[in-house]
C-alpha cells in the first residue's frame, strides 16, 4: 500500500478553515459549501495530526470513496495513499494493555507483576491512538532480548551456536587478506502475485531486488529474467543498489504474475583484524564519497546530541579505526537487540530517522543498530554506511539482514556486524569464547551474505515516486507501486517474495 505523503501544513489547514467558514459577518457573503470529499479528507488530516490514527484511516477511506464517485481519480489516489499511511502508522501496534500483559506472561513464564508493569510503563515500544496506549506486536520478545537470563532458557534448545560461530571460531584463514575463503552461491529470486490480488487496470511499477557488485561480493550474474518485455531499466548490478525495474500493464497479465531471476555471485570472508592504527591514512575531505558518507541522510541522522554522545564514547581517542571500535563495543554493550516498527517509522509524521529512534528509545534491530553505528561514526568525520541484504549464517535459508561498514584510508571499507555479535549474549558459553566471537565481528565478516544495497535509502533510477507509500529504507523485497489498487499492494506482496540460495563450492 503505497502513497502520497500527508502534509500537515498549518498554513494550508488555516486557509482551508477560512474557506470553510466563508467570509466575515461584516460582508454577509457566503462561500460555496465544502465538498463532502474535501471535508472528509481535511478531517483525516486533523485526526492524524491529533494522533487518532484509526479514525484518520476511516476518514481518508471515506474521502477516497467520495472522490472516486465524483470522478476525481487523482484526489482519490491521494486519499487512498493517506489511508495506507495512517494504517501503517499504527499497524505494528495491535496490543492493548491487557493483551500486552498476556503476551508477556505467556512468553516469559514466571515473570513478576512488578516486571510486567515496569516493562510496559518504562521500556516497551508503544503508540497512542485515540487516547489508547497500543503496544508493539513483539513486546514479549523484546523483553527476552533485554533479559539475557530469560533469553538463554529459550535459545538453549533452539539455537545451534556452534554452527553460527563456524567462521568466528575458525582458524582457516589464508594470508591473502582481507578477502579470503570465497564461496560461490547460486539461486533464484521469485515474486508471485496471485491473479485475484492484481489491480484490474493501470500499470504496476515494480523495483525487483538483485545482488550488487561490492569489494566482497564479486562476479555477480543475473540470468533468465522473466517478463523481459516489460523491463524498463536494468538489470543493474553495479553502483549503490542492485535491481531491475518493470512497468507491467494490468491487462497484460492473464494469471498469477510471476517475476523471477536466476542469480549467482562469489562472496568472500572479510578479515581486517590486523589493522595497524598508525598506518591509517588521511581522509580526502573534499571527495564526493567522503561527503556522502559523513553527512545526514533520511535514516542515518547526525544531530548535535549524537555528535556529543560519540565524543563521549571515544573520549580522547583520535584515530578513526580505534574510534570506530569503541563505538562498536559501546553499541553492543549498551543497546540490546530488539525488533522495531520499521513500517510505522517509515511513514510516521512527523518523521524520525531510524538511527535517531534507537538513540532516543534504546530499541533497535540489525538495521537500526547499523544505522546508529553509522551516525556515530559520521558525526566524528568517519565515513560509514549500513549494508542491506540477506544472511545465510543462522541457517542455509536466506534471512533479511543489515550490517555496517566504516572507511579507513589505506585499508578500505571495514565491516562489522553488531547484531550477530550480540547473539553470543543469548547463549551460555565460556566468556573467552564470547570475547573471541565479539572481537571477530568488530572488524571481520563471514561470507554467508547476499548484498543488495551498499547503504540504506539507496537511490534508484527511476526513483520511487515521492507520493507512493512504499518501504523506502531497503529493497530486500520488491517495491510495488500501483495507482489503481484499492488495497496496500506493496505490503501484501512482501509475503509472496522468496530467495533460495545454495553454496556450490
Amino acid at each position: 500500500m503505497r502513497s502520497t505523503a500527508i502534509t500537515f501544513s498549518a498554513v494550508i489547514f488555516a486557509l482551508f478553515l477560512i474557506f470553510a467558514a466563508g467570509c466575515s459577518a461584516a460582508t454577509e457573503e457566503k462561500s460555496d459549501p465544502v465538498a463532502p470529499a474535501d471535508e472528509a479528507y481535511a478531517q483525516g488530516l486533523a485526526e492524524y495530526g491529533a494522533a487518532n490514527y484509526r479514525v484518520a484511516e476511516e476518514r481518508f477511506a471515506e474521502a477516497c470513496a467520495l472522490y472516486a464517485d465524483a470522478g476525481d481519480p487523482d484526489k482519490a489516489r491521494t486519499a487512498r495513499n493517506a489511508m495506507f499511511r495512517a494504517n501503517r502508522t499504527y499497524m505494528e501496534y495491535p496490543l492493548d494493555t491487557a493483551a500486552a500483559e498476556a503476551a508477556l506472561r505467556e512468553k516469559v513464564p514466571g515473570i513478576t507483576d512488578e516486571n510486567v508493569t515496569g516493562w510496559l510503563e518504562n521500556r516497551a515500544q508503544k503508540i497512542v491512538s485515540e487516547n489508547e496506549t497500543l503496544y508493539f506486536y513483539d513486546v514479549a520478545g523484546d523483553y527476552l532480548y533485554a533479559h539475557f537470563d530469560e533469553m538463554r532458557k529459550t535459545t538453549a534448545t533452539t539455537l545451534d551456536f556452534d554452527y553460527i560461530a563456524r567462521y568466528a571460531w575458525s582458524e582457516n584463514r589464508s594470508e591473502n587478506r582481507p578477502y579470503v575463503n570465497p564461496v560461490r552461491y547460486e539461486g533464484v529470486e521469485r515474486l508471485e502475485i496471485p491473479f485475484e490480488a492484481l489491480p484490474s487496470s493501470g500499470i504496476m511499477k515494480i523495483w525487483f531486488p538483485l545482488p550488487v557488485e561490492t569489494e566482497s561480493q564479486r562476479n555477480v550474474t543475473v540470468t533468465n529474467l522473466s517478463c523481459s518485455d516489460f523491463i524498463v531499466a536494468g538489470p543493474v548490478t553495479t553502483g549503490a543498489i542492485g535491481y531491475v525495474y518493470y512497468e507491467i500493464p494490468a491487462g497484460a497479465v492473464n494469471g498469477n504474475l510471476v517475476l523471477s531471476a536466476d542469480i549467482a555471485f562469489i562472496s568472500y570472508e572479510q578479515i581486517f583484524e590486523d589493522i595497524d592504527p598508525a598506518k591509517v591514512g588521511e581522509y580526502d575531505t573534499s571527495d564526493p564519497e567522503y561527503l556522502l558518507y559523513t553527512t545526514s541522510e533520511r535514516n542515518i541522522e547526525v544531530t548535535d546530541a549524537v555528535r556529543e554522545k560519540a565524543r563521549e564514547i571515544v573520549g580522547n581517542e583520535t584515530n578513526p579505526h580505534l574510534q570506530a571500535q569503541k563505538i562498536y563495543y559501546h553499541i553492543i554493550e549498551t543497546y540490546p537487540y530488539s525488533h522495531v516498527p520499521h513500517g510505522s517509522l517509515d511513514v510516521r509524521e512527523p518523521g524520525v530517522a531510524e538511527s535517531t529512534y534507537m538513540f532516543e528509545t534504546g530499541h533497535g534491530d540489525c538495521g537500526t543498530q547499523s544505522m546508529l553505528f553509522a551516525a556515530f561514526c559520521r558525526s566524528l568525520g568517519i565515513p560509514a554506511r549500513a549494508i542491506g541484504g540477506y544472511q545465510m549464517l543462522l541457517s542455509e535459508t536466506p534471512g533479511t539482514h543489515f550490517w555496517a561498514e566504516y572507511y579507513l584510508p589505506g585499508y578500505g571499507w571495514v565491516p562489522n556486524d553488531l547484531t550477530v555479535a550480540e547473539i553470543t549474549d543469548w547463549v551460555t558459553i565460556p566468556d573467552e569464547k564470547r570475547t573471541v566471537f565479539k572481537d571477530y565481528y568488530a572488524a571481520n565478516l563471514d561470507p554467508a551474505r547476499l548484498v543488495i544495497q551498499k547503504n540504506v535509502d539507496a537511490p534508484m533510477d527511476p526513483p520511487l515516486p515521492e507520493d507512493a507509500v512504499v518501504f523506502r529504507i531497503v529493497l530486500q523485497s520488491p517495491a510495488v507501486v500501483s495507482d489503481t489498487a484499492d488495497y496496500d499492494l506493496n505490503l501484501f506482496c512482501s509475503d509472496f517474495f522468496s530467495i533460495s540460495l545454495v553454496a556450490v563450492d
